[in-house]
């Protein structure tokens, strides 16, 4: 969860008018504040590009006619934040994101005005290569590397311990961004760009382990409002077998089988759901750690759909996908699920639907 203070989370719970901050950044360093009469923010992390926005403003005056217009889609950037005032005169806002602008259409007479954007990933992903690409060394650095490309003074963390890979040419036109992920899931990671709009290099947190950072109750003062769950087999595989062949640096082939292994799963390996496994193969796996760590990170994947929920709450615009919450259910019981996509709203009274990547009793 984006770091916030304590009386954040209370606060949520509590009869308020949200507030939101829509601000333009021009190519020649003007920054702009945009009224907004609604939108949205949809955060998912099963998406290649985790993060977009629709902005919603009233005045027509603001479609650009020209290219030098304000709202021209070259190059311009949107940062979106929501907060909550505490009444006292204070206030506090998250980010939730930093936005390419990609597109503005509206009533040229009477308005509104649409604008749409996308996560700063957009921009690596739209760099197709023109010439072959090679990329050698270490996760973080292949990734680092891919990503500078496109955007030479981007802010990349790595929240992961580093681990070399395998050297892996990709052809011209392929998908950088797609290129940062396949070497990410070398050590078992992932790579997104946060609300900051900073990239990050990380491991999802296991649901069980991992403490939760939100509690959603129905009870009096809660901000819970309803919850389905579901549970289904389509697309589900309890097995992953990791692969890496690499002739160019003379490396044998390597394998790693990963497996539900937990006799109280449903999707048990052993059991009655039976052996169903999903495979993947990549030249960046050159060990055995290596495969067992990419094996392992597509099983929490491939095991995903057969748990899900699907809650809706107050909403929270510090929540980021992958954050482990509690859900404590009208007739008392209680669940831990773990955020895989939601849609922060703009605008006053909208909900927040959560949909979760697992949902596990909790004991």
């Amino acid at each position: 969860m984006y770091p916030v203070s304590g009386r954040f989370l209370k606060r949520l719970a509590e009869s308020q008018n949200p507030i939101t901050r829509v601000q333009l950044f021009l190519n020649d360093g003007r920054v702009v504040g945009l009224e907004h009469i609604g939108g949205s923010v949809p955060v998912d992390r099963a998406q290649a590009i985790r993060r977009t926005c629709t902005v919603t403003i009233a005045d027509p005056a603001l479609i650009p006619r020209t290219p030098l217009d304000q709202l021209a889609t070259y190059g311009a950037r949107l940062r979106i934040e929501r907060g909550v005032d505490y009444g006292d005169g204070s206030t506090e806002l998250v980010p939730l994101g930093v936005f390419r602008l990609d597109s503005v259409d509206g009533d040229l007479s009477e308005g509104p005005v649409t604008l749409q954007g996308k996560d700063l990933s957009a921009i690596v992903a739209d760099d197709k290569l023109t010439e072959p690409y090679t990329a050698t060394g270490t996760v973080v650095g292949a990734i680092t590397a891919l990503i500078q490309r496109s955007m030479p003074t981007a802010d990349v963390i790595s929240l992961i311990v580093d681990a070399p890979i395998g050297s892996r040419t990709f052809d011209v036109e392929a998908d950088p961004w797609a290129g940062c992920q396949e070497i990410a899931a070398a050590a078992g990671a992932e790579v997104y760009a946060n609300a900051d709009g900073v990239f990050v290099i990380a491991t999802l947190p296991e649901l069980l382990s991992a403490d939760p950072v939100w509690a959603v109750e129905a009870t009096e003062g809660g901000v819970y409002l309803a919850a389905k769950r579901a549970m289904s087999l389509d697309g589900v595989h309890n097995g992953v077998l990791a692969r890496g062949e690499n002739t160019t640096d003379s490396v044998a082939p390597v394998s790693y089988l990963a497996t539900d292994n937990d006799p109280g799963s449903p999707t048990y390996w052993g059991g009655p759901f039976g052996r169903r496994p999903a495979f993947y193969s990549s030249s960046t796996l050159i060990s055995l750690a290596a495969c067992t760590q990419a094996a392992n990170l597509q099983l929490l994947k491939e095991k995903a759909p057969n748990a899900s929920g699907d809650i809706t709450a107050l909403p929270n615009p510090a929540l980021e996908p992958g954050d482990v919450f509690r859900v404590t259910h009208e007739d008392g019981t209680r669940e831990l699920h773990q955020a895989a996509a939601f849609t922060v709203p703009l605008d006053i009274g909208g909900d927040f639907p959560i949909s979760t990547v697992s949902a596990k009793e909790d004991a």
